[in-house]
């Protein structure tokens, strides 16, 4: 008895120390919460069926060209958020445009977004909730920081998304101009359209390697049997550049009625050289305006300040020493 009591009395002093009382609350209730999550976890891929789970880690291997095929964390986020995806059409298939645009094509591309959702979502949350008893917030106040959490967790990988196209769509850009260059000179050399663009692609893999890897895939699409005209159709629509675009249409046209194409690409280069310029100018026009809003409300106080300062001074200290009667 004696020993039991003498096992028992650290725990009544700490009983007795609010701070140990609440860190003890706060460490059950963050292993609860992690035993829920792992359990969830647990349930969502024991409902997914493992055939298909099985499939779609081959189909990414052979996509990818690796046999691990999608990584470590992304073997249970995808399950997850393949609950959430949507079930219309056009909303998947947009959700899937827009992750090719920023470079994701991978088969389970989608699945993986709406699992980071999910977990950016409930993860967040679960970990503020652990920390309230510690913040000695009022309820409401808490409540309402876990619907911000929960709200920016969901809208965070959209932003991240449109961030991403914007950002490789204007790498892109920028490298189309010396692909066409290069395009030119190959053409001109006596390559055919394929062998030029996987030359193209080889010499553009140091300054812009995301235009390279776009002009390999269409080699490799070649090479795999696919027409030119596919693969061109298909490298428009996974860019989603207007300037690709535009040699697309142009390319596929001199396809159509037989033209020259290095005569084709040497008129586009010229073409999209002068965009590009008109671009420069009216950038560098729209400098005057833009700059006129940083001079009155930065720049101008500043420097009224400091040549009419001394005056008003001056003026103030003069009607100061003046008498009244005066």
């Amino acid at each position: 008895m004696e020993t039991i009591l003498a096992w028992l009395q650290p725990l009544t002093e700490l009983a007795e120390d609010p701070w140990a009382v609440q860190m003890g609350f706060a460490a059950m209730l963050g292993l609860a919460i992690f035993a829920l999550l792992i359990a969830l976890m647990m349930v969502v891929m024991g409902v997914s069926d493992p055939l298909r789970r099985r499939l779609r880690h081959l189909e990414a291997s052979a996509a990818t060209g690796t046999a691990a095929g999608e990584s470590g964390i992304g073997q249970w986020l995808g399950p997850m958020g393949e609950r959430l995806v949507p079930t219309e059409e056009e909303a998947r298939s947009r959700i899937a445009r827009d992750l090719r645009h920023a470079g994701k094509r991978s088969p389970g591309a989608v699945n993986l977004f709406f699992g980071v959702r999910l977990l950016l979502m409930v993860v967040p949350p679960l970990l503020l909730l652990m920390t309230l008893p510690f913040l000695r917030v009022p309820l409401n106040v808490g409540a309402l920081m876990l619907a911000c959490l929960a709200i920016a967790g969901y809208l965070l990988p959209r932003y991240w998304l449109v961030w991403t196209i914007k950002r490789r769509k204007l790498l892109l850009s920028r490298g189309l101009p010396d692909a066409l260059d290069l395009l030119v000179v190959c053409s001109e050399a006596g390559l055919g359209l394929g062998a030029a663009i996987q030359r193209v692609a080889r010499d553009l893999e140091v300054s812009h390697l995301e235009l390279a890897e776009e002009l390999h895939l269409f080699g490799l699409q070649t090479r795999a049997g696919m027409d030119n005209k596919a693969a061109l159709r298909d490298l428009e629509e996974r860019t989603g550049v207007d300037d690709i675009r535009g040699l697309v249409t142009t390319l596929l046209q001199s396809m159509r009625f037989g033209t020259s194409i290095a005569m084709t690409l040497r008129l586009y280069a010229v073409e999209l050289r002068d965009k590009r310029t008109q671009e420069a100018e009216e950038r560098a026009a729209k400098i005057s305006t833009k700059m006129l809003f940083p001079l009155i409300f930065c720049i101008l106080p500043s420097f009224m300040l400091v040549t009419l300062g001394p005056p008003i001074l001056g003026v103030i200290a003069a009607f100061a020493n003046t008498p009244l009667n005066q």
